[in-house]
C-alpha cells in the first residue's frame, strides 16, 4: 500500500493566547511529537496575557511510529514575561490546528514574518540568559533554523 502524497502545507498563519499554546505543548508532550517545548518552561516564561503565533512550514511523519498520524511543522512565534519574542518548532495534529483563529490582516501577517526572521531561537535566547534550557525534544542540539526546517514558503518581502 503506498501512502497519500502530502495535501498542501496551509497558507494560513494562526494568533493563540497562551491558555492555547500550554494546550498544544501538552497534547504534543503526551503524543511525543518531536518539536514541543517543555510545557514547565512554557507556563514559566511566557506572557500570560500574549498573543502567540504558529505558522505552518512541513508536514511531518514519523516513520518509526506509523500509528502516530502526520503533524504540521510549524514555526511558533512565542512573546515572553519581559516583552521578547522568540522562534521555536512546534509539532501538531492538523486537527489541533484548523480550529484556531487565523491572522486576518496581511500587515499583521507581515509583522509576524518580520519578527520570525528576527526573533532569537528559545535556544539562543536562554543561552544568552544563562537559563537552563528546556527539553523540547529527544535530542539535545537547538532547534533547526526555519531554512534547515524547509520553511522556506514564508519569505520575508
Amino acid at each position: 500500500m503506498t501512502a497519500l502524497p502530502d495535501p498542501p502545507v496551509p497558507r494560513e498563519v494562526k494568533r493563540l493566547d497562551t491558555a492555547a499554546l500550554l494546550a498544544l505543548e501538552e497534547r504534543a508532550l503526551e503524543l511525543v511529537l518531536n518539536q514541543r517545548l517543555d510545557p514547565v518552561w512554557v507556563e514559566a516564561h511566557a506572557a500570560s496575557d500574549g498573543t502567540h503565533y504558529l505558522w505552518p512550514a512541513v508536514w511531518n511523519h514519523l516513520a518509526h511510529r506509523p500509528e502516530v498520524p502526520r503533524q504540521l511543522r510549524c514555526e511558533l512565534l512565542l512573546v515572553l514575561r519581559g516583552g521578547q519574542h522568540v522562534m521555536s518548532l512546534l509539532d501538531m495534529l492538523p486537527e489541533d490546528f484548523a480550529p484556531l483563529p487565523r491572522v486576518t490582516s496581511r500587515d499583521e501577517g507581515m509583522r509576524v514574518s518580520r519578527l520570525l526572521d528576527e526573533s532569537p531561537t528559545v535556544w539562543q535566547w536562554q543561552t544568552r540568559s544563562s537559563e537552563q534550557p528546556p527539553s523540547p525534544s529527544p535530542s539535545p542540539s537547538p532547534p533547526p533554523s526555519p531554512s534547515q526546517s524547509g520553511a522556506s514558503g514564508r519569505g520575508s518581502s
